[in-house]
């Protein structure tokens, strides 16, 4: 059976149309919300570098985990371990992080669907007759560009994805600092505390001696001001450890009764052996996470020129169809429409020659970084083996030394060989050994979780202005595009 001509060219533009609308469908079905909001990456990031589970919460089967867990890993005596893994499950900064990375996968939704076509209706009367107008417009050029544009935005998602697990190991880290500040303050107020008491004794026994005249005056004002600059220092100490456990507190997001947490008196001892990294510059320009995300940003800049350099002589092309009818008569007249810039006065070269030394900017800033990120692990991995022989220099040598020379004064003195200065001045020189060790056995602790960091990222190195400045660099050149 044949079809008249009028029903072949009803078929065929409907066909078009079919076409294009699937093609449409076809493209907007391309972008869609993952399963995790994106925390796949976030969570192999914390298991790969500290060993540690990270949650969204987003309900309340996550926060009754989240909840159980930290009130189990909390009626312990706190770890380090312990404390990042609380601080990972409860702090809401972090969660903000999280929401923040949600919000980036919106973002990317959006920018990788088309743009909606707009709709008109309009009725005019002339004279004694109404004509109805429908219009539909629709932006070709955005629709072209929609696989460049889906790509850059799927860029800038993997970004957020790295900067939201550089946020972790950051809350990791400070609370690795924070814990080792506290448990250090500790382990000094108990020094303290131990000196004021031989200090008090010492300061009393003066007085005595004085009043008998065994012990002149000048001697007896040196015993009260080592008695007071022991007091002293031991509330500085309390007060150091109160700041200290604030902190930490802060960082596990704890609050009301929550805050009655168990911190250790004692640092723990140092490692048998210090590590030996050979290839540390490698891992760190491997893994570092704010590097991997200087090579996303330059690449999504790489995408975004060459995006620039196809559309430079064209930044607005949109397509518009219409249809009238006279109402009370047959009449019927159907129009399509086509709007661009005729490139005279700006034939894009401005765009281009921007777009160009905003990535030429980024790629120095990437190579810079790169330099400072090998910098970056090898002082830190000096700083941490000078900090392990200083520390163990303290504990195998200084402080039993010390020990020993205070048991032999003290025999002297039983055996009225010395007097009680003697005594006094080897109890100050002993009590700043004490200090001094318990200071190099939290600095190399400090220099490991530093260590730590320099190679895996979430710091706040020299690198992290330039992480900000080719962010900038990034949203300029994909503002551009749009």
């Amino acid at each position: 059976m044949k079809t008249s001509p009028r029903i072949d060219r009803r078929y065929r533009s409907l066909l078009r149309s079919g076409s294009a609308v699937i093609a449409l469908v076809l493209l907007a079905g391309c972008a869609s919300f993952s399963p995790d909001k994106g925390m796949s990456v976030v969570a192999g990031v914390a298991d790969a570098a500290i060993r540690k589970d990270v949650i969204a919460i987003r309900s309340e089967d996550d926060a009754r985990f989240a909840e159980e867990t930290v009130a189990k890993l909390k009626s312990r005596v706190l770890t380090v371990e312990s404390s990042v893994q609380i601080a990972l499950l409860n702090n809401r900064g972090l969660q903000a992080a999280y929401n923040e990375l949600a919000l980036a996968e919106a973002d990317m939704v959006a920018d990788s669907l088309p743009p909606n076509p707009s709709f008109s209706v309009s009725r005019s009367v002339s004279g004694g007759s109404v004509e109805v107008s429908r219009q539909v417009a629709g932006d070709i050029l955005a629709i072209a560009t929609l696989p460049f544009r889906s790509e850059i935005a799927r860029e800038r998602f993997k970004r957020a994805q790295l900067a939201a697990a550089e946020q972790t190991l950051r809350l990791a880290a400070d609370v690795r600092d924070a814990f080792y500040r506290a448990t250090g303050a500790n382990e000094l107020v108990a020094v303290l505390t131990e000196a004021k008491t031989i200090a008090e004794t010492t300061a009393q026994l003066a007085t005595k001696l004085g009043e008998t005249g065994s012990l002149n005056k000048l001697d007896q004002a040196r015993q009260q001001a080592f008695y007071a600059e022991t007091t002293a220092d031991l509330a500085s100490a309390r007060q150091d450890a109160s700041s200290s456990r604030e902190r930490l507190i802060r960082l596990l997001g704890l609050w009301g009764r929550d805050t009655d947490i168990r911190i250790p008196g004692r640092l723990p001892q140092l490692p048998r052996r210090p590590d030996t990294l050979p290839l540390i510059e490698v891992q760190a320009v491997e893994r570092r996470l704010d590097l991997q995300m200087a090579r996303i940003d330059l690449l999504a800049l790489a995408k975004s020129l060459e995006l620039t350099q196809a559309t430079r002589f064209v930044t607005l092309l949109d397509m518009s169809a219409s249809q009238s009818k006279e109402l009370g008569t047959p009449n019927r007249s159907r129009s399509v429409g086509i709007d661009f810039q005729i490139p005279i006065f700006d034939g894009g070269e401005v765009r281009v020659r921007q777009s160009a030394e905003i990535y030429n900017q980024a790629f120095n800033l990437l190579t810079e970084k790169a330099v400072n990120v090998r910098s970056e692990a090898r002082d830190a991995f000096r700083t941490y083996r000078s900090a392990y022989d200083i520390a163990l220099q303290y504990q195998r040598e200084v402080l039993p030394l010390r020990k020993v020379i205070s048991d032999e004064l003290q025999l002297r003195y039983s055996s009225m060989q010395i007097d009680v200065f003697a005594l006094v001045v080897e109890a100050t020189a002993r009590i700043a050994a004490q200090r001094a060790g318990v200071a190099a056995k939290r600095d190399f602790w400090l220099a490991n979780s530093t260590l730590l960091t320099a190679v895996n990222g979430g710091g706040r190195g020299e690198s992290q202005s330039q992480t900000t400045g080719t962010t900038t660099a990034q949203a300029s050149a994909g503002g551009g595009q749009r």
